[in-house]
């Protein structure tokens, strides 16, 4: 099986050869779903970012930094375990004032860093993709008290699949812009499972919602999880 770096390494690899580097206009909606317009926005997060310092753990190429760093006038980092993804969004946002992309892994990041955030949050990133009983406690460190946590997970039910009792990894794939599948691990815990670490780790959970990409999809496929340090 390649490695979590290698296939999302893959993936951006890819992505730059079709010629998605360069500028890009700033995006006026935070996506946390598959589905882009759909479900909330920064308002997750909370009411008024402005100057707050917000991390996204599991960036890709930027785009929810960038719109929190404009339209809410955060103080935002990026970081992302591909350091070609990091160069895509540095492409496409490094002018931006208030907004930093840096390259690395979540779990060293957080371990290394001295800094209190406001917010840390990760869509389809870092939580999901690295052990809860690891991140989520290296979060905790780097969060203030009384603030958010937030983050949207692959749906454990998506496309009708059964979900596990146990928080061990499950076999997942990423797929490339050219329709190619490479395998990666994936913890792909159910809300109360999501909740019981959030628990062991100083947060109280605040909400949980079921995402679909469309009216007529059976399966829910974005698992949005918030919660508040303690």
């Amino acid at each position: 099986m390649p490695t979590q770096a290698s296939a999302w390494h893959a993936h951006a690899t890819q992505r730059i050869a079709a010629g998605t580097a360069g500028p890009r206009s700033v995006p006026t909606h935070m996506e946390w779903c598959t589905k882009p317009g759909h479900g909330p926005g920064a308002d997750l997060l909370g009411t008024d970012l402005g100057g707050n310092r917000i991390l996204e753990l599991g960036c890709g190429p930027g785009h929810n930094a960038a719109h929190l760093a404009v339209h809410q006038e955060a103080r935002v980092t990026g970081v992302d375990l591909v350091r070609l993804q990091i160069l895509r969004a540095r492409s496409h946002y490094g002018p931006l004032r208030n907004l930093d992309f840096v390259a690395g892994h979540a779990l060293p990041y957080l371990n290394a860093s001295e800094e209190q955030f406001d917010a840390i949050y990760s869509v389809f990133g870092a939580i999901g993709l690295v052990a809860p009983q690891l991140v989520l406690p290296a979060i905790a460190e780097r969060l203030a008290p009384g603030r958010v946590l937030a983050f949207s997970v692959p749906h454990p039910r998506r496309g009708g699949r059964s979900t596990a009792n146990d928080d061990k990894p499950r076999r997942d794939h990423v797929t490339l812009p050219d329709r190619t599948r490479l395998s990666i691990a994936r913890w792909e815990l159910t809300a109360d499972r999501w909740t019981k670490h959030l628990d062991q780790t100083g947060f109280r959970l605040t909400s949980t919602e079921e995402h679909y990409d469309s009216g007529v999809c059976r399966w829910p496929t974005t698992l949005l999880i918030r919660a508040h340090k303690l």
